[in-house]
């Protein structure tokens, strides 16, 4: 495979058909190497428009997926970002690509100790890595600029939103399957947040997440 025929097939079929025109977004895909955070059983669609399967039965989001994410937070080179759900790594190193400082948890140690791996053999260092359960909500560091959230939640992730900054944004993917939704929530004031709706998706739901009681007549 021509690694990077494949990379700017992938950005120019994939990410900028789907909106993505944010140039600082478009560079740091095309240098950071995807593959490199894709399990080697699947490295050959490491570049391809599907979730590739991860260990405990979670995936890697499309890449289209990834750069939408990334440019709908905006990320600025001073913020602070927190991202629920530490998965290949990848996401991880995107996000530490545009901001000041990434902090990333995950409730799967080896998923942990594997990004850990990854992110220092790119030589990424602006990330602190941590395994915990992410409904608890995760209160060091507090305010964030920015919070991606890589699972999804049935309902709107209160605790994150509340840990926004003012002007902080929030990424999530709202809903249960086969109806989810990606939203972007800005803080807009101490107890105010706007809310965009982004596109139509489908990911696995953030592990221990509560799902609301369904109405049964």
């Amino acid at each position: 495979m021509d690694v990077e025929q494949a990379r700017f097939n992938m950005i120019e079929q994939q990410i900028r058909p789907w909106e993505v025109l944010d140039n600082r977004v478009l560079s740091l895909i095309t240098k950071i190497p995807r593959e490199n955070f894709v399990p080697a059983a699947s490295r050959k669609l490491a570049f391809a428009d599907i979730g590739i399967p991860l260990i405990h039965e979670q995936e890697m989001m499309q890449p289209k997926i990834e750069a939408r994410l990334l440019q709908a937070l905006a990320i600025q080179e001073t913020d602070s970002v927190l991202e629920i759900g530490t998965g290949s790594g990848y996401l991880t190193a995107l996000l530490a690509g545009m901001a000041k400082q990434v902090y990333s948890i995950d409730i799967y140690p080896d998923f942990i100790a594997e990004a850990t791996e990854k992110l220092a053999q790119s030589g990424i260092k602006n990330v602190t890595l941590k395994t915990t359960d992410a409904t608890q909500p995760w209160k060091q560091n507090q305010p964030y600029d920015a919070i991606a959230i890589t699972a999804s939640y049935p309902t709107p992730p209160t605790e994150y939103l509340n840990a926004l900054r003012i002007g902080g944004r929030l990424f999530a993917i709202v809903g249960e399957a086969p109806v989810m939704e990606a939203l972007l929530y800005t803080r807009i004031h101490h107890d105010a947040w706007s809310k965009e709706s982004l596109f139509e998706t489908i990911l696995p739901a953030l592990i221990n997440a509560k799902t609301p009681q369904k109405f049964v007549l």
